[in-house]
Order: structure tokens, then C-alpha cells, then sequence
């Protein structure tokens, strides 16, 4: 790929962001989410959504939904992301050429940068009996629910306690800690999140206190997702007093 071909904020004109911001799914590609199973996982930062979907894509029965991205790849922990395989890494000419020609299920601008999902990805799960899963936002959920709400199934994962959860985030920053400015951040983030999926009627609710059995649960959950509600309704009150105690420490 060339440079110059990524997208930042100062790069972008007018009919870029129209063509992106104004974008919808074309109906054959509203049918074809309405006809396959979509398996999201979502939850603030911290409550193991990687963990849980690499997990979950060991099973066979399972095919991750991978996104594309105009931005250049990126080292994790030394690591490089790789194309394919973490995004699809395209051009701006070519996200804009796949949303003009209807292959998105969604795409948006995020930062600057184009990302998008396209319907081959749904399309691939279908033709191999496939439940397709990826982690999401809950943004990204509510856009597939306006437009497929019964084959969109969304788990929020949630930490057992606040002490564990900045536990967890404390751990990704090394011996120092999270810093101050980015705790803050992560804690209206948090709150936004829970509020929103606390609102609304959808969210299958999982406390992720031990891994092997939150992996079983969201299996559960995306097999049979319609006998789940009583559990719910339970991991739903921990969820609230989640929020509460996350809200009083802002």
C-alpha cells in the first residue's frame, strides 16, 4: 500500500464524509443479516471481550467478523497487526469505492479514520453455517438492531467488582499503573456504556468472574439465547450496582 492513502481527519473533504455519514445497507443486504445469526460482544474496557472471542474462535462453529479499516496497521505489545487476520487494511479510495457500491454493512468515521463492515463477511458465515461474532460497541450493536433485531444477538461482559476492574486496567500498564488522565477517560466511557445497555431491552447480561465458565455461558447464549432471560435478570442487578459503584468514584 502506498503512503498517503490512509485517511486522518485533515485529509478528509466533504463528499467523503457525506458518502460515509449518510451511508445505509442496501436491502439485499438488510435480508441477508436478517437470515443469519450474529453473535456481538460488548462491555466497557477491561471485562475480557478479546479474551472471551479468541476463546469463543477456537470452536469451529464459530467465524470472526473482520472488520476493514483505512488506518495503517499497528504494533500490540510488539506484535503487528496483520491484514486479514486483525482488519481488512484498504485504501480511502477503496472504502469509499465498497460504500458506494452498497458492500458495507455499516461504516463510519471513528477519529479520522474509516471503518466499516462488509456484507461478504455475513454473506461467508452464511455459506458455511457459521455463527459470525466479533466485539463491538454499543453503537455499532444498536445499528444492527435497527436493521436485523432478531439475528443480532449482543452479550455485555461485565468484571465481577469495580476493584477488580481497575484491577484489570491497572494491569495493562505495567508497574505504574493506569495513569490518572486515562482511568478518567475509561471511567465516563464505562458509565456511557452501562447506561446505554442498562436502557435498553437486548443485552444478555455476563459476569465474568471466571473464564472457562463465561466462555460456556456465551456459547449458551448465542445457541439458545431465548431461554436466557431469567439468568439475565439476575447478572442485570450486578450490572446496576456496576454502574453505581463506578459512578461514585467520577
Amino acid at each position: 500500500m502506498s503512503d498517503g492513502v490512509y485517511l486522518y481527519t485533515d485529509h478528509m473533504n466533504d463528499t467523503i464524509q457525506t458518502t460515509i455519514e449518510e451511508y445505509q445497507p442496501s436491502p439485499e443486504t438488510i435480508e441477508l443479516l436478517r437470515q443469519t445469526p450474529v453473535f456481538f460482544l460488548v462491555g466497557i474496557a477491561g471485562a475480557g471481550k478479546d479474551t472471551v472471542k479468541s476463546r469463543l474462535l477456537q470452536d469451529p462453529g464459530y467465524r470472526h467478523i473482520i472488520s476493514h479499516t483505512t488506518r495503517p496497521p499497528r504494533d500490540n505489545n510488539g506484535v503487528a497487526e496483520r491484514d486479514g487476520i486483525d482488519y481488512h487494511f484498504v485504501s480511502v479510495d477503496e472504502a469509499v469505492r465498497m460504500a458506494k457500491a452498497k458492500e458495507f454493512i455499516e461504516v463510519k468515521i471513528v477519529h479520522g479514520t474509516i471503518y466499516g463492515t462488509s456484507a461478504r463477511e455475513i454473506a461467508e458465515a452464511r455459506e458455511s453455517g457459521t455463527i459470525a461474532t466479533t466485539d463491538i460497541d454499543v453503537q455499532g450493536v444498536a445499528e444492527y438492531k435497527r436493521v436485523a433485531p432478531e439475528s443480532s444477538i449482543a452479550v455485555f461482559l461485565l468484571p465481577p467488582s469495580y476493584d477488580t476492574w481497575l484491577e484489570r486496567l491497572s494491569a495493562r500498564y505495567g508497574e505504574g499503573g493506569i495513569p490518572a488522565d486515562e482511568l478518567a477517560k475509561r471511567t465516563l466511557s464505562a458509565v456511557f456504556e452501562l447506561e446505554h445497555a442498562l436502557s435498553v431491552p437486548y443485552y444478555h447480561f455476563i459476569m465474568n468472574e471466571e473464564l472457562d465458565q463465561t466462555v460456556a455461558t456465551a456459547h449458551t447464549i448465542a445457541h439458545h439465547h431465548d431461554t436466557f432471560n431469567e439468568i439475565d435478570e439476575a447478572v442485570r442487578h450486578r450490572a446496576e450496582q456496576l454502574l453505581a459503584d463506578i459512578k461514585s468514584h467520577l
